[in-house]
């Protein structure tokens, strides 16, 4: 794979509305023979043929990394850090066998995957999404839907991408062609705690490992932590307004100025600006101060939060939404 080096050329600097900065590499699905030298983008990422890709992960060396799928637009970008280092054209599933949306986490990784579903067969690169078949994987792009639900991708963008993932990773696959934006917090999280009486569960014992995450319920006031697909602990919520709109966030990073957010589109919502919703519409929340101090020791870059305007109970959140635990069924 041909990539931009250090000099004149890769200082050239190129932002499109996909906020996609300096030299990525044009790839195509035949791999680095047939591929041309790396161009600028003006951002108009949309008129990649199939089977192209960008890539440019010197824009952002080290940090958590966060896949974003449009099925509307056929198209997938790796973030690391809230960066984009990468877009790729895809092929995800027909009619027929609809590419699930929500947010997902990478459960297993096999550079020699076969199906056991489909015949043996080659899944190259493959990460797994569901323990029922979906999974990104290497394979054919002929320019539309194709797969059985599957996403899939170029084969040397599908080899880029499996080497800087890990087991856990936020992935979000959505109708929607928004893209992510950055943000302080998740509102939900940042009101002050409060000194509630009502008690709250505590156990990381559960569950001592793997990715986090943590879902709000607007209608039951109540907030789960859930690790490897485990409740490690729950607390009621003190909500300053009613959630107006199901929110979901990863944290990118912590250092000495804080907590650094991704706001992500979500399955047919419209991405608001950076600045998110007004104050007076957005859902703060309180936390009693004995599980705030606990939460913040579980949350570590990767976190996903979850804020619904639905219940929690068994009747499920009733929004095409899913959150995969880490753990085979």
């Amino acid at each position: 794979m041909t990539m931009a080096r250090d000099g004149s050329a890769a200082t050239r600097r190129a932002m499109g509305k996909w906020g996609v900065i300096a030299l990525l590499a044009l790839g195509t699905a035949t791999g680095a023979a047939g591929q041309s030298a790396p161009i600028e983008v003006d951002g108009q990422v949309e008129h990649l043929k199939p089977g192209e890709y960008l890539w440019a992960p010197q824009i952002a060396p080290e940090g958590p990394v966060t896949i974003i799928v449009s099925l509307r637009l056929q198209r997938a970008y790796a973030y690391r850090n809230g960066v984009v280092i990468g877009v790729s054209t895809v092929s995800t599933g027909t009619a027929g066998h609809r590419t699930p949306t929500g947010i997902f986490t990478i459960l297993q990784k096999d550079i020699d995957h076969v199906s056991n579903i489909y015949s043996d067969a080659p899944m190259p690169f493959m990460q797994r999404l569901t323990w029922g078949g979906i999974a990104l994987h290497a394979g054919n792009l002929p320019g539309y839907p194709a797969s059985h639900g599957c996403v899939r991708l170029p084969v040397e963008f599908a080899k880029l991408l499996y080497g800087v993932t890990r087991l856990g990773m936020t992935v979000v696959i959505t109708e929607a062609s928004a893209v992510p934006v950055i943000v302080p917090a998740p509102p939900a999280l940042t009101g002050e705690p409060e000194d509630a009486t009502a008690g709250y569960d505590w156990h990381p014992d559960r569950s001592e490992a793997g990715p986090v995450s943590i879902v709000i319920s607007g209608r039951d006031r109540r907030l789960v932590v859930l690790r490897n697909g485990i409740e490690i602990g729950s607390t009621g919520i003190l909500l300053d307004n009613a959630v107006p709109v199901t929110e979901a966030y990863t944290l990118q990073s912590i250092d000495a100025a804080g907590q650094h957010w991704l706001r992500l589109p979500l399955p047919g919502q419209i991405m608001p600006s950076a600045a998110g919703l007004s104050t007076g519409e957005e859902a703060t929340g309180h936390l009693p101060s004995g599980f705030s101090v606990l939460l913040a020791t579980v949350l570590v870059p990767g976190t996903t939060v979850l804020v619904t305007r639905d219940t929690l109970k068994a009747a499920g959140m009733g929004q095409p939404l899913t959150v995969i635990a880490a753990d085979r069924p």
